[in-house]
């Protein structure tokens, strides 16, 4: 069952989840009509293919460690570490130790 996303002006953690990241699941904390706020969790080793989005992102590294590929570059990000993206960038992304993410996304380029 999926998650409901916050409300306008609800209080939302985004704490590190420690020991319970290895149960989490990825979840959309918010769906705006211009902005999407994600929290990513990813199990060591697994990938996310190559993509883009239309507008610019954000992404915060909350705990763990992923490189992350931005077309041929690539960057380690850790925990407190933070990564803005032009709209359209390829990106890709792998989780060298377990990792949660959070993702802000503008949905409205321009």
């Amino acid at each position: 069952m999926a998650l409901p996303h916050a409300q306008s002006s609800e209080v939302v953690s985004v704490r590190p989840l420690g020991q319970c990241l290895t149960e989490a699941t990825t979840f959309a904390i918010i769906k705006a009509q211009q902005l999407e706020v994600i929290r990513v969790v990813l199990p060591a080793g697994k990938a996310l293919r190559q993509h883009d989005t239309p507008g610019e992102i954000t992404v915060q590294c909350i705990e763990g460690e992923v490189e992350f590929s931005v077309g041929p570059t690539a960057h380690m990000l850790r925990a407190c570490d933070f990564l803005h993206l032009a709209p359209r960038a390829p990106h890709a992304l792998r989780a060298i130790r377990d990792a949660s993410l959070l993702v802000t996304i503008c949905l409205a380029p321009g």
